[in-house]
This record gives structure tokens, C-alpha cells and sequence, in this order.
């Protein structure tokens, strides 16, 4: 992470025979606002005859090579700062299901997941970034077990701390959640040390699947109010500082309290 995008390559299936062609002129569309905002240029794509839609670019950037974002590397005494909410999986789920009669809960979850990181990052390089990652397919506890596991620091949450969507927490306690949870849990839970307490919404939004979730930074602790403050003053309300590393205990990589 780190490198700032040049060029990018539409990756698309179809299913022509299915779905109109309005649809995939609108999904083009989409990808291509975003790719303007982030301040590369589109330079072509390559599309296939599909049974079901699918999209990906194909992306080229730059990036010093001193100045790479890795996601391991995080040390004792850094805070972590999680800049987008939590809670994508379940709320795309619910909607799916026609269970989530919020309007607005659904709105603000769109708009989350459209949301690039771009300005997080760039607001970020002004700092000393110890290591990075994006939220996504294994949740946040997955994606912090993997940065724990690649640092010679555990990472202690705050699960309490942890922005999480409008309704997503009431979603799992109505007893809705998605195909991914337990995967990643019974991935993570080898690792981690998570309090007995915890109500159940709460344990399951850690392993809650992220469509274009945010960033969670390891930055030296003396850094993170000044970081958190730009990424506030920015439009990122909220970003959190969610917890800080610590000693490692045994195989006990990440803890939640």
C-alpha cells in the first residue's frame, strides 16, 4: 500500500442474454467516476460473456520503494486508527433478505463502502505509517490477525471503540449474518483472546465481511490524535482510534477487550 494509481484496466462479465446493456453501461460508468476521483485514467478493459455480472480493475500505480505500506510491521507503542465503520456484510445481507426496513441505514452503507480511500491515505503519508491494511472479506479481525501475525507486537481492541454501521449490530441480534462469518471466526479464533462478556452482535461484527471497507494504521502513539484529527477534519467522522499494540502472550496474536 501506499502508491498512488496511474492506470487501470475495466475487468468485465456479462451475462448479455440476461440483464440489459443500460446495466453494464451504468456499472462502467460507476468504476469510472471513481477511477477520475482517485486521479488515474482508464485505459481500457477486457469483457467476457458470463452467466453472472462480475467487475475488477486491473490497476498500475508507483510507489517509492522506501515509502511502501506493508501490512506487518506495527510496534510496541503504536496506536491503530480504523478509518471507516464496520458492518457492510450483514447490512447487504439483510437488504438482500428484505429484513432491513432502514432506508437510511442502507444509504449511509452505500455511501461508506463507495467512499475511496484516497484521502485517507494521503493524509496518512504525512506520518510514520508502521503498517497498513484494508478491511475487507476476512473482517477486521482477520485482517488484524494478519497484521499482529507479521509484527513483533500483539494488537489489543477495544471492541467498544470499533465504528460500526447503523444497524448492523441490530441486525445480528435479530439473528441475520452471512455466509462468511463463521469461516473467519473459526480462522481467527486460534489467535485471539476475545472477553467472555461480549454480547454475541458485538463478537460477530468482528468477523463481519467488508465490501471496499477502510483502512486500520499502526502510527507511532504520540502521532495518532494529530492523525485522527486531519482524517476528522477531512469528512472521515468516523475514524477511530480502536487500540494499541502491546507484548505478545504465546500464540495469542490479537486481544479484544
Amino acid at each position: 500500500m501506499g502508491a498512488r494509481p496511474i492506470t487501470c484496466l475495466n475487468l468485465v462479465s456479462f451475462p448479455s442474454g440476461k440483464l440489459p446493456p443500460e446495466q453494464l453501461h451504468r456499472i462502467v460508468a460507476g468504476a469510472l467516476d471513481k477511477i477520475t476521483e482517485s486521479g488515474a485514467v482508464l485505459a481500457g478493459g477486457h469483457s467476457v460473456e458470463d452467466s453472472e455480472p462480475k467487475f475488477g480493475l486491473s490497476v498500475t500505480g508507483v510507489v517509492h520503494p522506501e515509502k511502501i505500506w506493508r501490512n506487518i510491521g506495527a510496534r510496541h507503542g503504536d496506536a491503530l486508527i480504523l478509518t471507516k465503520p464496520i458492518g457492510s456484510g450483514v447490512l447487504f445481507n439483510a437488504e438482500l433478505k428484505g429484513k432491513l426496513n432502514d432506508p437510511d441505514a442502507f444509504n449511509s452503507c452505500i455511501e461508506s463502502v463507495t467512499a475511496l480511500n484516497h484521502t485517507a491515505a494521503e493524509i496518512f503519508a504525512q506520518f510514520e505509517v508502521h503498517a497498513a491494511t484494508d478491511i475487507t472479506g476476512f473482517g477486521f479481525a482477520g485482517h488484524a490477525l494478519e497484521m499482529a501475525q507479521g509484527s513483533e507486537a500483539a494488537l489489543t481492541i477495544e471492541l467498544d471503540a470499533l465504528p460500526v454501521m447503523a444497524q448492523a449490530l441490530e441486525m445480528y441480534s435479530a439473528g441475520i449474518t452471512t455466509g462468511v462469518n463463521r469461516h473467519n471466526r473459526e480462522k481467527t479464533m486460534p489467535h485471539l483472546r476475545l472477553k467472555q462478556s461480549a454480547a454475541v452482535d458485538r463478537q460477530e461484527i468482528l468477523f463481519d465481511p467488508q465490501t471496499s471497507g477502510g483502512l486500520l494504521v499502526a502510527l507511532p502513539e504520540e502521532q495518532a490524535t494529530d492523525a485522527l484529527d486531519q482524517l476528522h477534519q477531512s469528512g472521515l467522522e468516523h475514524a477511530a482510534i480502536v487500540g494499541r499494540t502491546g507484548q505478545r502472550d504465546g500464540d495469542t496474536h490479537l486481544v479484544i477487550k
